[in-house]
C-alpha cells in the first residue's frame, strides 16, 4: 500500500523536526520544507538518506510547487519565541499570512488536510483564566508582540475562511508552552535561558517579579496531540498544552535545583505586553481527542537538561 504523503512546513524547526521523526515512524512518506530563518538542518539531517524522507529548502512565503500527491499539510512554519519574532517581525507577518495563503493553497490544489499551528498568543494577555477556546484574547495589535500575536489569528482566520468556502478540511491547534531538546541554546524562551544560564554559572533572569504563570508541555506530549488532531475530525480550533501552572520564579527555582548551578536569580524590568497568566483549558482535547499530557515538569526539564549539557561540552 503507497505510504501517505505529510508536508510539514517549518519541518527543520523545534517542534516541526519531531513532527518529522514521528510521521515517518508511523509510515508516512514526509517532504519537509524550512528556510532555516530560525530552523536547524541539525535538527533533520539524521532523517537524509532515509527513503520516506525528503527535504526541501524554501520559504513558504512563495510559491509551494509539490509535484507528487499530498493528504496532508502541517503548517509549521514560523519564527515562535520572542527573540526571533522581535528580531524578524516582517518575516513574521509575512509567513503567517502568505505563508498560510500557500500551504492553504497547496492543501486545496490536492485535497489535502490541513493542520496549523497557531498558539496560545493569540488569547494575548488574557482576562479570561485559564484560557479556553471559546475566549476572543487581550490583544495589543500595535505593540511589539503584534507581528506574531496577529499573524497567528490572521492565519486561524485565513484557515476557517478556506474551510467555509473551499471545504477544505481545516484544523487549527493553539499551542501553549512547549519544551524539550533540540531548542536553540540563546532561543529566547524561557525554558531554555534558565538552563543555558544555569548551566554558564550565569544570574537566571527574571523579568518582573517573577509571579506571572506559564504551563509547561514537553515535546513528545504535545506532537501525540498533534497527531491527534490530524487524525480527528474537529475543525473549530484546539489548546493543546499542559493544564499545570507554574510562576516564573518556581520554575527558575526548580531548574537551579535539577542542574546544581551556582547561580543567582536576578530581576530585571517586564517587558511590554508580556503576559501574566497562561494556562490552558484542555477540557476539549480530554474530551474529543482523549489525550491529555503525561510528562511531569521536573521529567521533561532532567531530559532538557542532559540535551544542553551535551550540546555545552559536545
Amino acid at each position: 500500500m503507497d505510504r501517505k504523503v505529510v508536508v510539514v512546513t517549518g519541518g527543520a524547526g523545534f517542534i516541526g523536526s519531531y513532527l518529522c521523526d514521528r510521521l515517518i515512524n508511523e509510515k508516512f512518506k514526509v517532504i519537509c520544507l524550512d528556510n532555516f530563518i530560525t530552523g536547524s538542518l541539525d535538527n533533520v539531517k539524521h532523517l537524509f538518506g532515509n527513503g520516506s524522507f525528503r527535504f526541501i529548502e524554501h520559504n513558504v512565503t512563495k510559491y509551494i510547487d509539490i509535484g507528487e500527491n499530498v493528504d496532508y499539510v502541517l503548517h509549521f512554519a514560523s519564527p515562535a519565541s520572542p527573540e526571533d519574532y522581535l528580531r524578524f517581525p516582517i518575516q513574521t507577518l509575512k509567513v503567517g499570512s502568505l505563508g498560510t495563503h500557500n500551504a492553504l493553497g497547496l492543501a486545496l490544489k490536492k485535497r489535502a488536510r490541513f493542520i496549523m499551528a497557531s498558539t496560545s498568543e493569540v488569547y494575548g494577555d488574557p482576562l479570561s483564566h485559564p484560557q479556553s477556546e471559546d475566549y476572543w484574547g487581550n490583544v495589543n495589535p500595535v505593540g511589539v508582540r503584534g507581528c506574531y500575536d496577529e499573524s497567528k489569528r490572521f492565519a486561524e482566520a485565513l484557515a476557517m475562511a478556506y474551510h467555509r468556502v473551499h471545504k477544505i478540511d481545516t484544523k487549527i491547534i493553539r499551542i501553549f508552552n512547549t519544551y524539550g531538546p533540540r531548542m536553540r541554546m540563546k532561543d529566547g524562551r524561557v525554558v531554555p535561558n534558565f538552563i543555558y544560564q544555569a548551566l554558564h554559572d550565569k544570574p537566571l533572569t527574571i523579568y518582573g517579579k517573577g509571579t506571572q504563570t506559564r504551563s509547561f508541555c514537553y515535546v513528545d506530549d504535545l506532537v501525540a496531540g498533534i497527531l491527534k488532531v490530524m487524525r480527528s475530525n474537529i475543525n473549530d480550533p484546539i489548546n493543546l498544552g499542559n493544564p499545570h501552572e507554574f510562576t516564573i520564579l518556581q520554575l527558575a527555582r526548580l531548574i537551579v535545583k535539577l542542574t546544581g548551578t551556582k547561580s543567582k536569580i536576578v530581576f530585571k524590568p517586564l517587558p511590554q505586553d508580556d503576559p501574566r497568566q497562561r494556562q490552558p483549558n484542555i477540557a476539549k482535547a480530554k474530551k474529543i481527542l482523549k489525550w491529555e499530557p503525561k510528562v511531569e515538569l521536573e521529567e521533561g526539564l532532567k531530559k532538557t537538561i542532559e540535551w544542553f549539557a551535551r550540546l555545552k561540552y559536545s
